[in-house]
């Protein structure tokens, strides 16, 4: 069974936690927007059976979305449990953070009150962490704001795993509830926002109360709402900004009016902004704020009319999401790089080193001639990473229009001063022996300070990773065969002195293996090539040289 904590496991549950929250933004309506929190915990999160209950104007809770089970879908969709039996519930669970947990041994007492609830009998479990059929799992959902005003609770059952989620599995359906309740309470807001609109285009005998309403909905949203000018010499500058957008982006409603979005976008996010449509359009990107940092907000444009035949204006709504692409960005970050060094890990060394690679060797003309008959495509045959000769081939972006630089392994016998991506294995020599006789500990307070060495002789723009163990690969573009042997022996320089851990000082080796990355080979080639070398420098030293004593 895999585990949680495997970097892999966690990348795959980060990318089907990210779809989810994606397909919550889809939705149209309220309605869907329910029933596509339900079905994403079934699809997404690990769970066969999902319910969410959200909370009436009167304080009870409906079961108002069920996904898993058409049958348990068909009993208690639509039923409802008051308000003083689900805080009863909310009071006596476990406490994972936000979430609630009742174990079937506490939670007998709860069979005979008015929730709606489904459940099948089972034998007891047979390890500590088994589900059982009649344990519960409750994620409470809140009204943003800050507060606790209850919106609404998922329920959840039967984990495929067949096991109690873990820190990883509570931290994902936490996440995914606080998104659900932001998707819930803007289902609302859109549903009131069309409402508005509908009545400003259709109502032209109630054209002033329509705009009353408009202006309420407008002033008193909870998310950053702004109306810009469409067209003209002033396209897209800022009318009109409510109280919320104001305090997002630490500016007043007339210094905003100066401004456009382009104005305040991130330069890295310009291109996403010009690529978001006028009508209907949404984008995720950064604005400045007033004190030069910039913050993450999701914005989703409609065009309204003013009047029937009157100009037409961009209505946006800005809605803060600093706190989820900060919970992704960890996320990643904690997929992707080692626990112990915090040094990238295995797959995310791979996935760079892949980066740089093409399935295809690069070949280099043998003349000035021959080079320019490749360009414009009079060689014979196909080009390399070209055009071929009998057509386009539409699967591949290749030839003069590809902006891939390709990687070329140096001439290690002949250096002719070309330059490459060099892979520099790197295995400490002696590591066990510290392992075996100081504890491990010991072993990874070294191989944290490995890391820090390693790290402070390399370039900025070059890659240290942690494969596995002791083993360390380092990146290192634009370098030749002579430049990447004296790197490896400043490397070795580097690592050898004392390490003092707990007042005692250890000492370990190193032995490096250099291989060089070129295209048409796969990044798995590139680093047994290395690591190749690397055992045969190992065996060519004796073992005292080997050992730093």
């Amino acid at each position: 069974m895999e585990a949680e904590s495997e970097p892999y496991v966690r990348l795959a549950t980060m990318r089907q936690l990210h779809q989810a929250v994606a397909d919550l933004n889809t939705a149209r309506s309220l309605a869907d927007t329910l029933q596509t929190v339900a079905d994403g915990i079934v699809a997404g999160l690990g769970y066969e059976l999902a319910c969410v209950n959200l909370v009436r104007p009167d304080g009870d809770l409906v079961v108002a979305a069920f996904a898993g089970n058409s049958a348990a879908e068909a009993l208690i969709t639509g039923r409802v449990g008051s308000r003083t039996s689900w805080d009863r519930r909310l009071a006596m669970g476990e406490a994972w953070d936000e979430l609630r947990f009742i174990p079937h041994t506490d939670g007998w007492v709860l069979l005979d009150d008015d929730v709606p609830q489904w459940h099948t009998e089972g034998p007891e479990p047979r390890f500590e962490d088994e589900w059982h059929p009649q344990d519960r799992l409750y994620a409470p959902m809140y009204a943003s704001g800050g507060g606790q005003d209850l919106l609404g609770v998922i329920s959840v059952d039967r984990p495929r795993n067949g096991r109690r989620p873990g820190a990883w599995g509570r931290e994902a359906l936490q996440m995914y509830a606080s998104q659900s309740a932001i998707a819930i309470s803007n289902a609302r807001l859109r549903a009131n926002m069309q409402r508005a609109l509908v009545r400003l285009e259709r109502e032209q005998q109630a054209l002033r109360a329509s705009e009353e309403s408009f202006r309420q909905a407008f002033e008193y949203a909870p998310s950053g709402m702004a109306i810009a000018e469409m067209g003209g010499d002033q396209h897209g500058r800022l009318l009109r900004t409510n109280d919320a957008l104001c305090r997002l982006l630490g500016r007043p409603a007339s210094v905003l009016r100066r401004y456009s979005f382009a104005d305040l976008v991130h330069p890295e996010d310009i291109g996403t902004l010009l690529r978001t449509s006028a009508e209907g359009g949404r984008a995720e990107l950064r604005l400045g704020r007033r004190d030069g940092t910039y913050l993450w907000v999701s914005l989703r444009n409609s065009v309204v009319a003013d009047t029937a035949d009157g100009p037409r204006f961009l209505l946006t709504h800005v809605e803060d999401i600093e706190e989820r692409k900060r919970h992704e960005l960890n996320l990643a970050h904690r997929a992707s790089h080692d626990a112990l060094t915090g040094l990238p890990n295995s797959a995310e060394l791979r996935a760079r080193l892949s980066a740089r690679l093409c399935e295809r060797p690069h070949s280099v003309a043998s003349s000035d001639v021959q080079a320019l008959d490749a360009a414009y495509g009079d060689g014979d045959g196909a080009l390399a990473h070209g055009f071929p000769s009998d057509g386009f081939d539409a699967g591949r972006a290749v030839g003069p229009y590809d902006h891939h630089v390709h990687s070329v392994a140096p001439d290690a016998v002949n250096d002719d001063g070309s330059k490459g991506l060099a892979v520099l294995f790197c295995d400490l020599d002696g590591f066990k022996s510290i392992n075996d006789r100081f504890g491990h500990h010991t072993g990874d307070a070294v191989l944290i300070e490995v890391a820090r060495r390693l790290t402070t002789c390399v370039r900025d723009g070059d890659t240290v990773a942690r494969l596995g163990g002791d083993e360390f690969v380092v990146l290192a573009d634009g370098l030749g065969a002579a430049d990447a042997a004296d790197l490896a022996v400043r490397l070795r320089n580097a690592i050898i002195p004392p390490i003092r851990v707990d007042g005692r000082a250890v000492r370990v080796g190193a032995s490096f293996g250099i291989g060089w990355a070129a295209c048409g080979m796969t990044a798995e080639e590139v680093l047994r090539s290395a690591d190749q070398r690397m055992y045969v420098e190992k065996r060519s030293r004796s073992k005292v040289h080997r050992r730093a004593g």
